[in-house]
């Protein structure tokens, strides 16, 4: 540990917020230009010098001005991270793995949100065109399907990332996870449980997950032999009351489901809210199965079965690929290609009676 003694008078009233590197080079009686290069542990300096350096550095507090050092390199050191909501525990999930990776490099985050709004997200890449990020990742909003925007920033040439839900026209590097086998094996689940007419939950119907979901959905029901009718397809919207009316209408149909297969979690929720409007009991009446990130299935009542993306593992992914093409672009290339990271099924009460 340094002593308060040891710390020149001078610079005491200065500890608080460092010193710069000219004043740390004065200190140590050697040119700037040495000192910036014995801290960045270049080979042209000594290992004596450069314990020196780092020692007073200590002693002294000083810390690198990252942005005048992102001025001189052109580069901001940061990474824009463009999602579509939030409140979804996946999305924060994903942020904490592209964050934890980020930082032992030196780069921070930019976190744009586009609330499901096209427009917003256009707005969004347009700042991006102006240099505010040196990369990005980003899901695509429920109403993206114009990609002029996309493909604007892609031929810019900043590195360009897609995870979950991706723009397969844009070739570059796009993280997945298996979303046609776990919503089939997942509504293959519901039928071993004996259900007969299934519900399928969706936001979009245009986004990429909802395609592939949808499509592992209809094959295990027509696999089965069972019927898959348009009204058990339904098509949801971002507005959590809106989404509890349209469930609730249709457990009160004649026509009512046995099984829900929902693709995103917060459909899951608004069929837990729905259901306590009716008399239909989980799961004797209707079994639930939910894509889903949420810390709480769990502790649900009953608990909910879920199928959990590896959220942490593809924001980890993500941050290894942008920061090796950004540190080491000779040696990292965003080839286009789709990589699969698989999800896990986990079986609560929601579909198992206890």
């Amino acid at each position: 540990m340094i002593s308060i003694l040891e710390v020149p008078k001078k610079y005491l009233n200065t500890m608080a917020a460092g010193i710069s590197l000219k004043e740390l080079a004065l200190e140590l009686k050697l040119a700037p230009s040495t000192v910036s290069r014995a801290l960045n542990d270049s080979y042209e300096i000594s290992e004596e010098t450069k314990k020196k350096v780092i020692r007073m550095a200590e002693k002294l507090n000083y810390h690198p001005n990252q942005f005048a050092r992102s001025l001189r390199e052109n580069k901001s050191k940061t990474i824009a991270v463009i999602i579509p909501e939030r409140i979804n525990n996946f999305f924060a999930q994903v942020m904490d793995g592209i964050e934890e990776i980020a930082q032992e490099q030196g780069y921070h985050l930019l976190v744009y949100n586009t609330h499901e709004d096209v427009d917003r997200e256009k707005k969004i890449v347009n700042l991006l065109l102006n240099g505010r990020a040196d990369a990005v990742v980003m899901s695509v909003s429920s109403q993206t399907s114009d990609i002029s925007h996309l493909q604007k920033l892609y031929e810019r040439g900043l590195p360009l990332l897609f995870f979950d839900r991706i723009c397969a026209e844009i070739p570059t590097t796009k993280f997945i996870t298996n979303d046609y086998e776990s919503a089939y094996d997942g509504t293959k689940h519901l039928i071993q449980q004996g259900c007969k007419k299934i519900a399928f939950l969706m936001i979009s119907k245009e986004l990429s997950i909802t395609k592939e979901r949808y499509r592992g959905y209809l094959d295990a029901i027509n696999e089965a032999g069972l019927t898959a009718e348009p009204t058990m397809s339904l098509n949801c919207c971002m507005s959590e009351e809106e989404n509890i009316k349209l469930i609730s209408d249709m457990l009160w149909s004649d026509n009512r489901p046995d099984g829900i297969m929902a693709s995103v979690e917060k459909l899951a929720l608004a069929t837990y809210q729905a259901v306590k409007r009716t008399k239909i009991r989980i799961p004797e009446d209707l079994k639930i199965i939910s894509f889903s990130n949420t810390a709480i299935a769990g502790l649900l009542n009953p608990s909910l079965t879920t199928i959990t993306q590896p959220a942490l593992t593809i924001g980890q992914e993500c941050a290894k690929l942008l920061i090796g093409k950004l540190t080491k672009p000779k040696h990292y290339d965003l080839i286009n290609q789709v990589i699969t990271i698989p999800s896990k099924i986990t079986i609560r009460s929601s579909t198992v009676a206890e």
